[in-house]
């Protein structure tokens, strides 16, 4: 079978980029590996009449322009806020963030950490416009039009002030803990704050560089408001749903199970795929939603491959130290700080009250293999969502942080998977004694088990660390950041593009806007 394009993989950013590709009269082919469309962003019923997202498990970064050109809303996407953006457990404490409370709550700890915060959200979001002004930018290229999209990119920059400029610096190369330590005193908010700089990162907020995934993550908005987080009624998978319906109705053919063992290429130009089954699909155009790592370590023969390319590829850091689970409850969870139901219910609950408790845990799993108290970050969407358990009944996603993707000693993921699940659980039970006895049911995802089922070489939630190495121009490698990959019609559109991971769209709306430039270049 012959197509104009495919894209390898059926998750969001694949399937952003076939529907504007597919929009613009291409003939265009998607191969899913697995029996449902959404790679890592799907909604799945993991226990009898318990559904929850299974993978991504919250949205805030998905760009406004790519949900209104999929009309998203009109195929069925609803997104509602988070009633509450935190809630921070401690010890005979707690913290609550965001719905205008996080001033007077912060002022119970620190007075001069109250009066900052205003000053501290201004700076932040101020940078935060920058990072959303570059996330439907093409990063630059090699050669004059190269210099040309750095000197347009870079150049709002000058227009900052000299201490936004600074604050931006220390961004990108500094410690979480360094840059909060410069706003803040108190340890709740610089828990509360810090916790971001973890996220999909296998790091300590001590190591440089972690203060820009901190920014990584406020970049984005939810139903227009900045910042915020949100809930898609439906689950994660109401997301991908919609853009399969946008493409479908743009004309894009999707095949499920069509999983891609080897990238064909021809006199060094991508000239189709073979499936894993032995078919063979033909094409000029391959987009490939699969990360760095899976494309070009399994998926691409190396002799294919410049050879400082190659090299480059082999340095890729790939392992974002996640541990995904879902559990099935039969009532919420009651916090000893804060008995009963409230708004903290629907917040994103972070277990780890302290930078240093971070740092234990990056510390204690680069020996062990897993931080013998891990952070998690809970998430009970059904308090939201009623389409996702039975009534009276709720379902929880556990975020956990910390845990390598290779352990030590020999060891298995298969093998310690369910002793680090019974951990997490006896972590969130301490701050809520009647957790453990209301569980019904439970889903496990290692590191190993996300590399399996959804492709993230590592477990990688992000298809790459999120360092100053691997960013913008440098995302998966300098000289290869405009999605352009050494093998001609070979192009990158998933999260291992700029501007990185999380549900965006901006992968895959950038790469399908190169694509269609090169073809109208090449017709020219």
């Amino acid at each position: 079978m012959r197509y104009d394009a495919i894209i390898i993989g059926g998750g969001h950013n694949g399937l952003v980029t076939a529907f504007y590709l597919a929009r613009a009269g291409l003939k265009v082919h998607v191969c899913e590996a697995r029996d449902v469309v959404g790679g890592a962003c799907v909604t799945e019923e993991f226990a009898p009449g318990f559904r929850n997202s299974t993978a991504s498990y919250t949205v805030s970064l998905l760009q406004e322009k790519v949900a209104a050109d999929m009309r998203l809303a009109d195929h069925g996407l609803r997104m509602v806020l988070r009633p509450l953006n935190n809630f921070l457990p401690l010890d005979g404490d707690y913290l609550k963030v965001g719905a205008g409370q996080t001033q007077a709550e912060v002022a119970r700890f620190s007075q001069k950490d109250a009066a900052a915060l205003p000053a501290y959200d201004a700076r932040l979001e101020v940078l935060a416009d920058q990072m959303r002004r570059l996330a439907l930018k093409t990063p630059p290229g090699r050669g004059l039009k190269g210099m040309a999209a750095l000197a347009l990119q870079g150049w709002p920059l000058m227009g900052l002030e000299a201490a936004e400029q600074r604050d931006l610096l220390a961004l990108f190369t500094r410690s979480a803990r360094e840059f909060l330590d410069g706003w803040f005193e108190s340890t709740p908010i610089k828990a509360v704050l810090g916790f971001d700089s973890i996220v999909g990162h296998f790091a300590s907020p001590d190591t440089p560089g972690s203060a820009y995934v901190l920014l990584h993550h406020v970049f984005g908005q939810v139903n227009g408001v900045k910042g915020a987080w949100g809930h898609a009624i439906g689950g994660m998978g109401a997301i991908t749903q919609a853009m399969a319906k946008a493409c479908a109705a743009a004309g894009v053919s999707i095949g499920l199970e069509e999983k891609v063992a080897r990238l064909n290429v021809v006199a060094g130009r991508a000239c189709g795929v073979t499936l894993a089954d032995g078919r063979t699909l033909d094409a000029p155009i391959i987009a490939s939603n699969a990360g760095p790592a899976l494309l070009f370590r399994q998926l691409v023969d190396r002799a294919d491959l410049p050879a400082d390319f190659a090299r480059a590829i082999d340095g890729y850091a790939a392992g974002s130290g996640t541990f995904r689970m879902n559990v099935a409850l039969s009532e919420l969870p009651d916090f000893s700080v804060l008995p009963g139901p409230g708004a903290h219910h629907g917040a994103g609950i972070i277990m780890a009250p302290s930078l240093d408790y971070m740092d234990r845990a990056f510390t204690d799993a680069k020996t062990h293999g897993w931080s013998r108290q891990p952070i998690v970050e809970m998430l009970i969407p059904s308090t939201l969502d009623d389409t996702l358990a039975p009534p009276g009944a709720h379902v929880a996603s556990l975020f956990c942080q910390q845990f390598a993707p290779n352990l030590p000693n020999g060891q298995s993921w298969d093998d310690a998977r369910e002793t680090v699940a019974d951990l997490i659980i006896d972590t969130v039970t301490a701050h809520a004694p009647n957790f453990k006895a209301s569980i019904i049911a439970r889903q496990i995802h290692s590191p190993l088990d996300l590399e399996r089922k959804f492709g993230l070489i590592g477990g990688d939630i992000f298809h790459g660390r999120i360092s100053l190495d691997q960013l913008w121009a440098a995302r998966p490698v300098l000289g290869h950041g405009d999605h352009r990959m050494p093998i001609k019609g070979l192009y990158l559109c998933g999260s291992g593009a700029h501007p990185g991971g999380g549900v965006t769209g901006a992968p895959g709306h950038n790469a399908a806007r190169e694509i269609l430039a090169d073809k109208r270049y090449r017709r020219l």
